[in-house]
Parts: C-alpha cells; sequence; structure tokens
C-alpha cells in the first residue's frame, strides 16, 4: 500500500464535516466525498512506477505545466502557465507556479536530484480543483490543490511547505516507496514534513533556529486558533480551536496512538519522528538541510530501507547513515532518537 492520503487527515475533515453549522461543515463534507472517490480511483487504478533511480542524467531542466480545473474534477484540466511564462493574475496558479520551482531547486541544489523521479519528470499541477475543496493531493503523477472552504481553509496552494510536502510523497514512491499504514506510514508522512520544512528554509535562507517548524502555516483562516496543521518542534501544539479540537500530534512514544483510524495513525504518530528530526536539525544548527537533511535523505535511499521499516529501525538506519558524516553528526542523530523514546539499539 504506497497510495497516500490528500494532505489533510480525515479525522479533522470528519469532526468539521460534523459541525452543525452548514458554513462551517459543507467544505468538509464535499472534500470527504470527493477524497474516497480519489481512493477508490487510486486502489483500482495504474500504481506509479516506484522504480529507484540512482543516478540523475547529466542535464537537469526545471520544467512545470500549471493547470486549472475550473472547479472541476477532470485532470489534469486546462494548461494554463508552462515554464518560462510570465506570471498570471491567479494567486493559485502563481503560487504552485514558484513553490512547485522551489522543491525542484532545492532537490536538485542540494541533493543533485533532477526532479521528483531523479530522471527530469515534468512537475504538473492543478488548481481550483473541486467546489470548496479542503484538500491537495500528489496522484503519483502530478499534483492537485483546493481552494479551501473559505470558512476555515486557505487556497492550499498558499503554503510553500504543503505543496513541498505533497511533492515528497513523489521522491518517497521513487525511491521504492514506504507502506502506507502504522508506522511505515507516519514515516512517510514524517519525511513528507521534513522536507517541506527544508524547502520552505532553503527558499527563505533560514538556519535551523531561524524557521518556524510549523507545517501548513497560513493554511487556516485568521478566525482559526491554529498557528499550522503540524508542529515539528512541539507536536501537539499546532492547533487548539473550538471547531476543531486540539492537536492530537504525540511526540513521545510513551504516547504513541495505538488506533486502526488514519490507517494505524499515520498522520498522528508522525509527530514523533518529526521532533527527532527537529532535535538533531537544531543540535547541529547552521543550515538544516545540510547535515540532517543528508542523513534523511541518505536514509530514504538507502538500499536497506524496507518498505514496511518501523521507527526502531528506521532511527538504527539513519544512525549508521549519520556516521558517514562524523561522530559529532552520528551522536546528534543517536540523541534525538532516545530523546523521543526511539530504541535504536
Amino acid at each position: 500500500m504506497l497510495n497516500t492520503d490528500p494532505f489533510i487527515p480525515p479525522y479533522l475533515l470528519e469532526k468539521l464535516a460534523a459541525h452543525p453549522a452548514p458554513e462551517l461543515n459543507h467544505g468538509a463534507a464535499r472534500t470527504l466525498l470527493l477524497d474516497q472517490e480519489i481512493r477508490t480511483r487510486r486502489a483500482t487504478g495504474k500504481r506509479a512506477s516506484t522504480a529507484r533511480q540512482k543516478a540523475a542524467p547529466e542535464a537537469a531542466i526545471l520544467a512545470r505545466a500549471i493547470h486549472d480545473a475550473k472547479n472541476g474534477t477532470t485532470l489534469p484540466g486546462e494548461l494554463v502557465r508552462s515554464e518560462g511564462d510570465p506570471a498570471t493574475k491567479d494567486a493559485a496558479v502563481d503560487e504552485a507556479y514558484e513553490y512547485m520551482g522551489s522543491t525542484w531547486t532545492m532537490f536538485h541544489d542540494v541533493y543533485g536530484r533532477n526532479s521528483i523521479d531523479n530522471a527530469g519528470m515534468t512537475l504538473v499541477g492543478t488548481v481550483h480543483y473541486g467546489q470548496d475543496y479542503d484538500n491537495a493531493f500528489w496522484d503519483g503523477s502530478q499534483m492537485v490543490f483546493g481552494d479551501g472552504d473559505g470558512r476555515i481553509f486557505n487556497r492550499f496552494t498558499i503554503a510553500q511547505d504543503v505543496v513541498a510536502h505533497e511533492l515528497m510523497h513523489g521522491v518517497i514512491d521513487s525511491e521504492g516507496g514506504l507502506t502506507y499504514m502504522g508506522q511505515s506510514g507516519a514515516l512517510n508522512e514524517s519525511l513528507s514534513d521534513v522536507f517541506g520544512s527544508l524547502v520552505k528554509q532553503f527558499d527563505l535562507q533560514q538556519s535551523a533556529d531561524q524557521a518556524d517548524w510549523l507545517i501548513g502555516a497560513g493554511l487556516f483562516l485568521p478566525s482559526v486558533k491554529a498557528r499550522g496543521l503540524r508542529s515539528m518542534a512541539e507536536p501537539g501544539s499546532a492547533f487548539d480551536d473550538p471547531v476543531l479540537g486540539k492537536d492530537p500530534q504525540p511526540g513521545h512514544m510513551r504516547d504513541y496512538v495505538d488506533t486502526s483510524e488514519d490507517r494505524g495513525g499515520v498522520h498522528i504518530n508522525s509527530g514523533i519522528p518529526n521532533r527527532a528530526f527537529y532535535l538533531v536539525a537544531t543540535t547541529l544548527g547552521g543550515y538544516a538541510w545540510e547535515h540532517a537533511g543528508r542523513v534523511w535523505y541518505d536514509t530514504l535511499r538507502s538500499d536497506e530501507l524496507t518498505p514496511g521499516i518501523n521507527f526502531a529501525d528506521f532511527a538504527r538506519l539513519s544512525v549508521q547513515v549519520a556516521a558517514a558524516q562524523g561522530t559529532r553528526v552520528e551522536s546528534a542523530v543517536r540523541s534525538a532518537w532516545r530523546t523521543v523514546g526511539v530504541q535504536h539499539g
């Protein structure tokens, strides 16, 4: 099971859909129905290739194509901006174009990766998907963004790390994938958060101590009591709102949520490896993409990483990978996993 869910987890949408006020529940209810249709299509359709691309071709050229679904659900929709075209007057089009480009740039400039598949894949995006669609997703071949409901959620192109998060799911799949269930699914979500944050930090040239370590800042409208959807620094603190409830993420294994919902808690328990990465990055200081990010990227690409890997084995593997960068990096990685309660030998 390598397919991933859209960005906003179903438990949050279900809470909104159950709210008695129509102006608050209508977007979430529509989104849940559409998300279920998307999952069904994925389950019965052809899965994207998961063959690893170890070496990128010499010529790496950024290519983007942004489409407009015009509030329908046919993909990809009308082509409205291609690579090199000037900005449009549509904020969603231009944000998708810019942030998909900054994701490509970070992976290329820092890790030498040639697009999502490491083989020069054109980055395709569709905006204005569905009616009041409260989500964004990677469908195995392209990005898709909703406009939000205008009450709780803003447009989904507004947050750079959300765009990068979803594109990272494509990177993960191209590297062999992580089974989207339980701890391997939570690692899938966490890696997407990690590199979503790193893309934003790289674009802003922020050091680890300057970064906000929030995922989805700006995604909620001002009336919502939320800093973002998740906090990597303090899992469980991103939101506490009368409508949404409180952020349920744990940051330590003692609070691990054992559940059959959310594909075994993939969006909830990702807070634990998220905090581990944050601790590595802030312990080492400087730019997080240089050392902490390199360890996580090389761990993902390791031949020893299996699709169903759990937290402990991922931690063990990351410590081994970190050793190549010296004892200081290895010690930071080892200490971070122990701090969040993940025993790795």
